[in-house]
């Protein structure tokens, strides 16, 4: 183990990986990287009832997609929390003997009603001085000193606890087994924890980890707690509301680094007038004494255009390269046999302007790879409700058939001297062509468009259309 400072990133896998867990473990990340420390994954893996491998699993790539993986030798674990059972339940059983715990036999339900029998919420301590033992049933609760708990937090600066809120909690459930405030504080000090940084909702549990370091005899853990991730009605990212998996949003075509650098702003910000700055750049100024305490919005559109500006900034080549997945998926309208990967090299610097997530590359290119368009009824409509939608077609399609040299210039200057013939703007005689032979009405530059498909399927295109009309 290191002896610098060790951050951990301990999530539960009870389903798809959130982009607040995702935000929380890349704070831990650029801190580990810039102060030279270790970063711990743990899996808390306790709750038998809801963890499935396949989320471990998701996690662990979730992880490695955002740069945070195991074969840095900055990175320790995966570590799983149940592997420490026995040193948790030894931790409870010593805090037992010393007198800060005590066994209870009240069930919740008659904790429950002892509550509403004083109007007093919560357990009320009656177990605390019956000096029972171990026995089936019998949970053993913490016995909270009075006075006050007080939090140094990087973020949120000197937090006080009163103790007299706070019950006597549970360490281990009347089946023997830890609770997840025990075994989180007994983990942590197995693996020498010197910073606890994560969401802001784990702020109450703060004061009860504390007395359980305290009461253990080791040093307090430097904690930091950043900012909830809210949606547009400013209600906490839900699972069940709210798109939140990471994995869909990569699915869907949104590039890792954009994701990393989206997430790292949600509380924080760069210094200078954009947002939009390189991970070594991020790991460099960091600093949990500058992270807002607010909530901080989940922005999809804002992350769209990030992506956007990522996917742009990128080579050619690069752009070719990560569209391959895509233009692969089983999803894509066209059969495999028919995909051309010349053809679309060819329109890639074209789409790589236009689209701001790597799912929209398909409809961009569709008609390419497919016999015939898939025609778009409205904007087929649209296109050709005028008289002269059909002149233009027959004319284009002329034009199309003699034209010497196939290019996306000669073209262009053909297709200019019919709208002029027309007296109309270049702009409103592309429609029916652009629906015609690609079968939308939004899309790459159509005579460059025009020049990729090629003369045979262009003029059947646009013959076909003309028959349709």
């Amino acid at each position: 183990m290191s002896n610098g400072p060790r951050y951990r990133f301990a999530p539960s896998p009870t389903g798809f990986f959130h982009v607040g867990g995702a935000r929380t473990a890349l704070y831990n990340w650029a801190l580990t990287l810039r102060e030279g420390g270790t970063f711990v994954l743990r899996i808390e893996d306790t709750d038998e009832s809801r963890n499935q491998p396949q989320w471990t699993q998701g996690i662990i790539d979730a992880l490695a997609w955002l740069g945070i993986n195991n074969g840095h030798p900055q990175f320790e674990g995966p570590y799983f929390q149940s592997d420490n059972a026995a040193e948790q339940v030894e931790a409870a059983m010593r805090l037992y003997a010393q007198g800060k715990a005590y066994f209870c036999d009240l069930t919740p339900d008659q904790v429950q009603e002892r509550a509403k029998a004083s109007g007093r919420p919560g357990y009320d301590g009656f177990s605390r001085e019956r000096g029972l033992g171990p026995g089936p049933g019998r949970v053993l609760r913490f016995r909270v000193p009075e006075g006050e708990t007080v939090t140094h937090d990087l973020v949120r600066g000197v937090v006080r606890f009163d103790n007299a809120t706070i019950e006597d909690f549970v360490l281990l459930r009347g089946n023997g087994s830890p609770m997840f405030l025990l075994a989180n504080v007994v983990d942590d000090q197995i693996m020498r924890i010197t910073h606890v940084v994560r969401a802001e909702e784990h702020l109450p549990n703060t004061p009860k980890q504390q007395m359980l370091w305290h009461a253990l005899g080791a040093v307090v853990p430097t904690w930091a707690h950043v900012p909830v991730l809210v949606n547009e009605q400013r209600k906490k990212l839900s699972k069940r509301r709210d798109k939140v998996a990471v994995e869909q949003y990569r699915q869907e075509g949104i590039l890792a680094d954009a994701m990393v650098n989206y997430l790292m702003t949600l509380g924080w910000a760069p210094h200078g007038d954009t947002e939009i700055v390189s991970w070594q750049r991020i790991v460099d100024e960091f600093r949990l004494q500058d992270v807002n305490h607010s909530p901080a919005f989940f922005d999809i559109q804002k992350l769209t255009a990030f992506n956007g500006e990522y996917i742009r900034a990128m080579s050619v080549a690069d752009f070719i390269a990560v569209c391959q997945p895509v233009l692969a998926s089983p999803s894509v309208p066209w059969p495999a046999a028919k995909y051309d990967a010349a053809k679309f090299a060819a329109i890639a610097e074209l789409v790589q302007t236009r689209v701001q997530v790597l799912a929209d590359v398909p409809s961009m290119v569709d008609f390419l790879f497919l016999d015939q368009p898939a025609i778009d009824d409205a904007s087929w409509m649209k296109a050709t409700k005028e008289a002269w939608a059909r002149d233009v077609l027959v004319e284009m399609a002329a034009v199309c058939e003699s034209c010497s040299e196939w290019s996306a210039v000669n073209l262009k200057v053909a297709f200019e001297a019919i709208t002029e013939r027309h007296e109309l703007k270049l702009g409103k005689t592309q429609a029916p062509v652009r629906v015609a032979v690609t079968g939308r009405s939004v899309g790459p530059p159509l005579f460059e468009s025009l020049q990729v498909l090629g003369r045979d399927s262009t003029v059947g295109r646009l013959r076909a259309a003309i028959a349709r009309l």
